[in-house]
Protein backbone atom coordinates (compact mmCIF):
# COMPACT_ATOMS: atom_id res chain seq x y z
CA UNK A 1 0.00 0.00 0.00
CA UNK A 2 1.32 3.46 -0.91
CA UNK A 3 2.18 5.51 2.18
CA UNK A 4 0.89 9.03 2.68
CA UNK A 5 4.47 10.36 2.71
CA UNK A 6 4.97 9.03 -0.81
CA UNK A 7 1.86 10.76 -2.13
CA UNK A 8 2.12 13.90 0.03
CA UNK A 9 5.63 14.44 1.37
CA UNK A 10 4.47 17.62 3.15
CA UNK A 11 0.96 17.99 4.56
CA UNK A 12 -1.11 19.33 7.42
CA UNK A 13 -3.67 17.31 9.34
CA UNK A 14 -6.70 19.09 10.78
CA UNK A 15 -8.33 17.35 13.73
CA UNK A 16 -12.05 18.14 13.64
CA UNK A 17 -12.59 16.34 16.95
CA UNK A 18 -10.25 18.86 18.58
CA UNK A 19 -12.21 21.67 16.91
CA UNK A 20 -15.42 20.31 18.42
CA UNK A 21 -13.76 20.10 21.83
CA UNK A 22 -12.62 23.74 21.62
CA UNK A 23 -16.11 24.87 20.65
CA UNK A 24 -17.52 23.04 23.65
CA UNK A 25 -14.99 24.74 25.93
CA UNK A 26 -15.92 28.16 24.53
CA UNK A 27 -19.61 27.52 25.12
CA UNK A 28 -18.96 26.78 28.79
CA UNK A 29 -18.07 30.44 29.31
CA UNK A 30 -21.26 31.82 27.74
CA UNK A 31 -24.39 33.06 29.41
CA UNK A 32 -27.75 31.58 28.37
CA UNK A 33 -28.90 33.05 25.07
CA UNK A 34 -25.43 34.06 23.92
CA UNK A 35 -24.42 32.45 20.63
CA UNK A 36 -21.16 31.94 18.73
CA UNK A 37 -20.11 33.75 15.57
CA UNK A 38 -17.20 31.63 14.35
CA UNK A 39 -14.30 33.54 12.83
CA UNK A 40 -13.13 31.71 9.70
CA UNK A 41 -11.23 34.52 7.99
CA UNK A 42 -7.71 33.97 6.63
CA UNK A 43 -8.68 30.47 5.48
CA UNK A 44 -9.85 29.72 9.03
CA UNK A 45 -6.45 30.75 10.37
CA UNK A 46 -4.78 28.40 7.91
CA UNK A 47 -6.99 25.40 8.70
CA UNK A 48 -9.21 25.54 5.60
CA UNK A 49 -12.25 27.83 5.76
CA UNK A 50 -14.69 25.65 3.84
CA UNK A 51 -14.05 22.46 5.81
CA UNK A 52 -13.92 24.25 9.17
CA UNK A 53 -17.14 26.16 8.49
CA UNK A 54 -18.91 23.02 7.32
CA UNK A 55 -17.79 21.16 10.43
CA UNK A 56 -18.98 23.97 12.72
CA UNK A 57 -22.28 24.24 10.85
CA UNK A 58 -22.86 20.56 11.60
CA UNK A 59 -22.45 21.54 15.26
CA UNK A 60 -25.27 24.09 14.90
CA UNK A 61 -23.17 27.21 14.50
CA UNK A 62 -25.33 29.60 12.49
CA UNK A 63 -23.12 32.67 12.29
CA UNK A 64 -19.76 32.98 10.55
CA UNK A 65 -17.43 35.89 9.94
CA UNK A 66 -14.81 36.52 7.27
CA UNK A 67 -12.56 39.46 6.50
CA UNK A 68 -13.27 40.01 2.82
CA UNK A 69 -15.86 39.63 0.09
CA UNK A 70 -13.95 36.88 -1.71
CA UNK A 71 -13.73 34.81 1.49
CA UNK A 72 -17.49 35.04 1.90
CA UNK A 73 -18.20 34.16 -1.72
CA UNK A 74 -15.97 31.08 -1.46
CA UNK A 75 -18.05 29.82 1.47
CA UNK A 76 -21.31 30.45 -0.37
CA UNK A 77 -20.02 28.65 -3.46
CA UNK A 78 -19.12 25.69 -1.25
CA UNK A 79 -22.74 25.49 -0.15
CA UNK A 80 -22.67 27.20 3.27
CA UNK A 81 -26.16 28.62 3.82
CA UNK A 82 -25.67 30.14 7.28
CA UNK A 83 -25.19 33.85 7.94
CA UNK A 84 -21.81 35.16 6.78
CA UNK A 85 -20.69 38.56 8.05
CA UNK A 86 -17.91 40.42 6.22
CA UNK A 87 -15.87 42.20 8.90
CA UNK A 88 -13.43 44.08 6.67
CA UNK A 89 -13.64 47.29 4.69
CA UNK A 90 -16.40 47.46 2.09
CA UNK A 91 -16.01 49.22 -1.27
CA UNK A 92 -18.82 50.41 -3.52
CA UNK A 93 -17.71 48.21 -6.41
CA UNK A 94 -18.19 45.13 -4.22
CA UNK A 95 -21.80 45.77 -3.24
CA UNK A 96 -23.55 43.96 -6.15
CA UNK A 97 -21.57 40.77 -5.48
CA UNK A 98 -22.11 41.13 -1.74
CA UNK A 99 -25.89 41.21 -2.15
CA UNK A 100 -25.92 38.54 -4.87
CA UNK A 101 -24.23 36.13 -2.45
CA UNK A 102 -26.35 37.16 0.57
CA UNK A 103 -23.38 38.36 2.61
CA UNK A 104 -23.93 40.68 5.56
CA UNK A 105 -21.67 43.75 5.54
CA UNK A 106 -20.19 45.49 8.54
CA UNK A 107 -20.61 49.19 7.75
CA UNK A 108 -17.92 51.37 9.29
CA UNK A 109 -18.58 54.76 7.71
CA UNK A 110 -21.52 56.69 6.32
CA UNK A 111 -20.67 57.50 2.66
CA UNK A 112 -21.28 53.93 1.49
CA UNK A 113 -24.82 53.77 2.87
CA UNK A 114 -26.63 55.38 -0.12
CA UNK A 115 -25.01 52.96 -2.60
CA UNK A 116 -25.75 50.03 -0.32
CA UNK A 117 -29.37 51.13 0.15
CA UNK A 118 -29.88 51.57 -3.60
CA UNK A 119 -28.49 48.10 -4.32
CA UNK A 120 -30.71 46.66 -1.59
CA UNK A 121 -33.81 47.68 -3.54
CA UNK A 122 -33.46 44.41 -5.45
CA UNK A 123 -33.83 42.53 -2.18
CA UNK A 124 -37.38 41.59 -1.14
CA UNK A 125 -36.92 42.87 2.43
CA UNK A 126 -34.70 45.46 4.12
CA UNK A 127 -31.15 44.19 3.73
CA UNK A 128 -29.36 43.25 6.99
CA UNK A 129 -26.23 45.14 7.97
CA UNK A 130 -24.05 45.42 11.05
CA UNK A 131 -22.70 48.76 12.23
CA UNK A 132 -19.28 49.06 13.82
CA UNK A 133 -18.43 51.62 16.45
CA UNK A 134 -14.86 52.62 17.25
CA UNK A 135 -14.24 52.53 21.00
CA UNK A 136 -10.45 52.33 21.16
CA UNK A 137 -8.99 50.03 18.51
CA UNK A 138 -8.10 53.00 16.28
CA UNK A 139 -9.11 51.14 13.16
CA UNK A 140 -12.46 50.81 11.33
CA UNK A 141 -15.64 52.16 12.85
CA UNK A 142 -17.93 55.13 13.47
CA UNK A 143 -17.27 57.37 16.42
CA UNK A 144 -20.20 57.23 18.86
CA UNK A 145 -21.30 60.68 17.70
CA UNK A 146 -21.14 59.68 14.02
CA UNK A 147 -23.08 56.53 14.70
CA UNK A 148 -25.93 58.33 16.45
CA UNK A 149 -26.19 60.69 13.48
CA UNK A 150 -26.24 57.76 11.05
CA UNK A 151 -29.13 56.21 12.94
CA UNK A 152 -31.23 59.22 11.94
CA UNK A 153 -30.62 58.42 8.26
CA UNK A 154 -33.97 57.41 6.66
CA UNK A 155 -32.12 54.86 4.53
CA UNK A 156 -31.77 52.70 7.61
CA UNK A 157 -35.54 52.64 8.02
CA UNK A 158 -36.49 52.05 4.40
CA UNK A 159 -34.01 49.78 2.62
CA UNK A 160 -31.58 48.56 5.27
CA UNK A 161 -32.03 46.74 8.56
CA UNK A 162 -29.54 47.25 11.39
CA UNK A 163 -29.32 43.60 12.39
CA UNK A 164 -26.11 43.91 14.39
CA UNK A 165 -23.93 46.31 16.34
CA UNK A 166 -20.29 45.62 17.11
CA UNK A 167 -17.01 46.97 18.37
CA UNK A 168 -13.50 45.54 18.51
CA UNK A 169 -11.55 45.20 21.75
CA UNK A 170 -7.91 46.17 21.38
CA UNK A 171 -6.36 44.75 24.55
CA UNK A 172 -8.58 41.97 25.87
CA UNK A 173 -5.54 39.72 26.34
CA UNK A 174 -3.43 42.41 28.02
CA UNK A 175 -2.30 42.16 31.61
CA UNK A 176 -4.20 45.32 32.62
CA UNK A 177 -7.95 45.19 32.12
CA UNK A 178 -8.62 48.93 32.52
CA UNK A 179 -8.48 49.82 28.83
CA UNK A 180 -10.83 47.00 27.87
CA UNK A 181 -13.25 47.96 30.64
CA UNK A 182 -13.34 51.52 29.26
CA UNK A 183 -14.08 50.21 25.78
CA UNK A 184 -16.89 47.99 27.04
CA UNK A 185 -18.36 50.85 29.07
CA UNK A 186 -18.31 53.16 26.03
CA UNK A 187 -20.01 50.50 23.93
CA UNK A 188 -22.67 49.86 26.60
CA UNK A 189 -23.37 53.58 26.86
CA UNK A 190 -23.93 53.80 23.13
CA UNK A 191 -26.23 50.78 23.18
CA UNK A 192 -28.27 52.47 25.91
CA UNK A 193 -28.58 55.63 23.82
CA UNK A 194 -29.79 53.51 20.91
CA UNK A 195 -32.39 51.82 23.09
CA UNK A 196 -33.61 55.22 24.23
CA UNK A 197 -34.08 56.14 20.57
CA UNK A 198 -36.22 53.08 20.07
CA UNK A 199 -33.69 50.88 18.24
CA UNK A 200 -33.78 47.17 18.92
CA UNK A 201 -30.62 45.41 17.72
CA UNK A 202 -30.91 41.60 17.60
CA UNK A 203 -27.18 40.87 17.38
CA UNK A 204 -24.72 42.73 19.61
CA UNK A 205 -21.13 41.53 19.70
CA UNK A 206 -17.79 42.68 21.06
CA UNK A 207 -15.95 39.76 22.67
CA UNK A 208 -13.05 38.11 20.87
CA UNK A 209 -11.37 34.95 22.17
CA UNK A 210 -9.68 36.56 25.14
CA UNK A 211 -12.75 38.58 26.13
CA UNK A 212 -14.90 35.45 26.10
CA UNK A 213 -12.83 34.19 29.02
CA UNK A 214 -12.05 37.43 30.85
CA UNK A 215 -14.99 39.78 30.32
CA UNK A 216 -18.34 37.98 30.58
CA UNK A 217 -20.19 41.31 30.66
CA UNK A 218 -18.98 41.81 27.06
CA UNK A 219 -20.67 38.67 25.75
CA UNK A 220 -23.94 40.41 24.77
CA UNK A 221 -25.84 38.26 22.23
CA UNK A 222 -22.88 36.99 20.20
CA UNK A 223 -19.19 36.29 20.78
CA UNK A 224 -16.53 36.08 18.08
CA UNK A 225 -14.01 33.32 18.88
CA UNK A 226 -11.08 32.99 16.52
CA UNK A 227 -7.81 31.59 17.84
CA UNK A 228 -9.57 29.66 20.63
CA UNK A 229 -11.44 27.58 18.07
CA UNK A 230 -8.10 26.43 16.70
CA UNK A 231 -6.61 25.49 20.05
CA UNK A 232 -4.59 28.47 21.28
CA UNK A 233 -4.96 31.53 23.45
CA UNK A 234 -2.92 34.59 24.42
CA UNK A 235 -4.35 35.05 27.89
CA UNK A 236 -2.20 36.33 30.75
CA UNK A 237 -0.60 33.66 32.90
CA UNK A 238 -2.87 34.64 35.80
CA UNK A 239 -5.94 33.35 33.94
CA UNK A 240 -6.81 29.64 34.33
CA UNK A 241 -6.02 27.63 31.23
CA UNK A 242 -9.17 27.10 29.13
CA UNK A 243 -8.17 23.50 28.21
CA UNK A 244 -7.94 23.88 24.44
CA UNK A 245 -6.57 21.35 21.96
CA UNK A 246 -4.53 22.37 18.91
CA UNK A 247 -6.39 21.48 15.74
CA UNK A 248 -3.60 21.51 13.14
CA UNK A 249 -0.43 19.45 12.84
CA UNK A 250 2.21 20.04 10.16
CA UNK A 251 4.35 17.18 8.87
CA UNK A 252 6.89 16.43 6.19
CA UNK A 253 9.16 13.55 5.18
CA UNK A 254 12.89 12.88 5.16
CA UNK A 255 13.83 13.24 1.49
CA UNK A 256 17.59 12.64 1.69
CA UNK A 257 20.33 11.93 4.23
CA UNK A 258 23.94 12.95 3.91
CA UNK A 259 26.97 12.88 6.18
CA UNK A 260 29.26 15.89 6.08
CA UNK A 261 32.73 16.23 7.63
CA UNK A 262 33.73 18.62 10.37
CA UNK A 263 34.12 22.10 8.88
CA UNK A 264 31.62 21.58 6.03
CA UNK A 265 28.77 24.06 5.61
CA UNK A 266 25.04 23.73 5.00
CA UNK A 267 22.58 25.93 3.08
CA UNK A 268 22.96 29.46 1.71
CA UNK A 269 25.66 31.85 2.91
CA UNK A 270 27.46 29.14 4.92
CA UNK A 271 25.76 30.12 8.17
CA UNK A 272 26.04 26.56 9.54
CA UNK A 273 29.47 24.98 9.91
CA UNK A 274 29.70 21.42 11.20
CA UNK A 275 31.62 21.20 14.47
CA UNK A 276 31.89 17.44 14.08
CA UNK A 277 31.04 14.85 11.48
CA UNK A 278 27.35 15.56 11.05
CA UNK A 279 24.40 13.71 9.60
CA UNK A 280 22.00 16.02 7.80
CA UNK A 281 18.40 15.23 6.83
CA UNK A 282 16.90 17.21 3.96
CA UNK A 283 13.18 17.96 4.32
CA UNK A 284 10.88 19.12 1.48
CA UNK A 285 9.35 22.17 3.17
CA UNK A 286 10.47 25.78 3.21
CA UNK A 287 9.37 29.35 3.52
CA UNK A 288 7.22 29.08 0.37
CA UNK A 289 5.16 26.62 2.43
CA UNK A 290 4.97 29.05 5.33
CA UNK A 291 7.83 27.67 7.40
CA UNK A 292 9.42 31.00 8.23
CA UNK A 293 12.99 31.81 7.24
CA UNK A 294 13.31 33.35 10.70
CA UNK A 295 13.35 29.80 12.06
CA UNK A 296 16.86 29.36 10.66
CA UNK A 297 19.18 28.24 13.52
CA UNK A 298 16.25 28.60 15.96
CA UNK A 299 13.68 25.96 15.18
CA UNK A 300 13.57 22.23 15.72
CA UNK A 301 11.50 19.38 14.31
CA UNK A 302 10.53 15.98 15.68
CA UNK A 303 11.93 12.77 14.23
CA UNK A 304 11.32 9.50 16.04
CA UNK A 305 9.90 11.56 18.89
CA UNK A 306 13.16 13.47 19.38
CA UNK A 307 14.08 17.05 18.57
CA UNK A 308 16.39 17.76 15.66
CA UNK A 309 17.61 21.36 15.21
CA UNK A 310 17.49 23.22 11.91
CA UNK A 311 20.92 23.49 10.33
CA UNK A 312 21.58 26.53 8.16
CA UNK A 313 19.12 28.91 6.54
CA UNK A 314 15.57 27.83 5.76
CA UNK A 315 15.29 27.71 1.96
CA UNK A 316 12.27 28.40 -0.21
CA UNK A 317 11.42 24.71 -0.65
CA UNK A 318 13.68 22.82 1.78
CA UNK A 319 15.15 22.82 5.24
CA UNK A 320 18.02 20.81 6.64
CA UNK A 321 18.14 19.40 10.15
CA UNK A 322 20.91 17.85 12.21
CA UNK A 323 20.07 14.20 12.97
CA UNK A 324 23.54 13.13 14.10
CA UNK A 325 22.19 12.05 17.47
CA UNK A 326 19.28 10.10 15.94
CA UNK A 327 21.33 7.45 14.24
CA UNK A 328 18.53 5.25 12.92
CA UNK A 329 16.78 7.92 10.83
CA UNK A 330 15.97 6.75 7.30
CA UNK A 331 14.69 8.34 4.10
CA UNK A 332 10.88 8.33 4.05
CA UNK A 333 10.40 8.83 7.78
CA UNK A 334 7.70 11.22 8.98
CA UNK A 335 8.87 14.51 10.47
CA UNK A 336 6.62 16.65 12.67
CA UNK A 337 7.07 20.42 12.56
CA UNK A 338 3.87 21.27 14.48
CA UNK A 339 2.18 18.57 16.51
CA UNK A 340 2.93 15.57 18.68
CA UNK A 341 5.27 12.68 17.95
CA UNK A 342 5.73 10.08 20.64
CA UNK A 343 6.03 11.76 24.01
CA UNK A 344 7.35 15.01 22.55
CA UNK A 345 5.43 17.88 20.99
CA UNK A 346 5.99 21.19 19.24
CA UNK A 347 2.92 23.42 18.89
CA UNK A 348 2.41 26.68 17.04
CA UNK A 349 2.80 28.76 20.18
CA UNK A 350 6.32 27.39 20.71
CA UNK A 351 7.21 28.01 17.06
CA UNK A 352 5.89 31.56 17.53
CA UNK A 353 8.08 32.06 20.60
CA UNK A 354 11.17 31.06 18.62
CA UNK A 355 10.67 33.91 16.17
CA UNK A 356 9.04 36.51 18.38
CA UNK A 357 5.51 36.40 17.02
CA UNK A 358 2.11 34.92 17.91
CA UNK A 359 0.55 31.56 16.97
CA UNK A 360 -1.94 33.36 14.71
CA UNK A 361 0.85 34.29 12.29
CA UNK A 362 2.40 30.81 12.33
CA UNK A 363 -0.92 29.14 11.50
CA UNK A 364 -2.09 31.70 8.95
CA UNK A 365 1.26 31.53 7.21
CA UNK A 366 1.04 27.86 6.25
CA UNK A 367 0.94 28.03 2.47
CA UNK A 368 -1.75 26.93 0.04
CA UNK A 369 0.51 24.30 -1.53
CA UNK A 370 0.48 22.35 1.74
CA UNK A 371 -2.48 19.93 1.48
CA UNK A 372 -4.87 19.79 4.43
CA UNK A 373 -6.11 16.37 5.49
CA UNK A 374 -9.23 16.32 7.68
CA UNK A 375 -9.62 13.82 10.51
CA UNK A 376 -13.07 13.67 12.06
CA UNK A 377 -12.24 10.98 14.60
CA UNK A 378 -8.54 11.61 15.10
CA UNK A 379 -6.91 11.15 18.44
CA UNK A 380 -6.89 14.21 20.63
CA UNK A 381 -3.97 16.48 19.74
CA UNK A 382 -2.58 17.10 23.22
CA UNK A 383 -3.66 13.79 24.77
CA UNK A 384 -3.20 11.02 22.17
Amino acid sequence: MTSISTLLPTYATVNLAALAHNLSRIKRYLSPGCEVMAIVKANAYGHGAVEIAQSLARQNIGQFAVASLDEGIALRQAGLSESIVVLGALFEEQIPDLIAHRLTPVVSDGPILPTLAKAALSHPAPYPIHLKVETGMGRLGFSPEELLAVLDNPLLLSHLQVEGMMTHLADADGSDSDYTERQIAAFQALLEQMRQRGFTIPLVHAANSAAIVRFPHAHFSLVRPGIMLYGYHTLPATIPDPDLRPVLSLRTTVAQLRTIPQGATVSYNKTFTAKRQTRIAVLPIGYADGYSRRLSHRGSVLIQGRRAPIAGLVCMDMIMVDVTDIASVQVGETVTLIGRQGQESIWADEVADWIGTIPYEVLCGIGSRVPRLYESAARDARNP
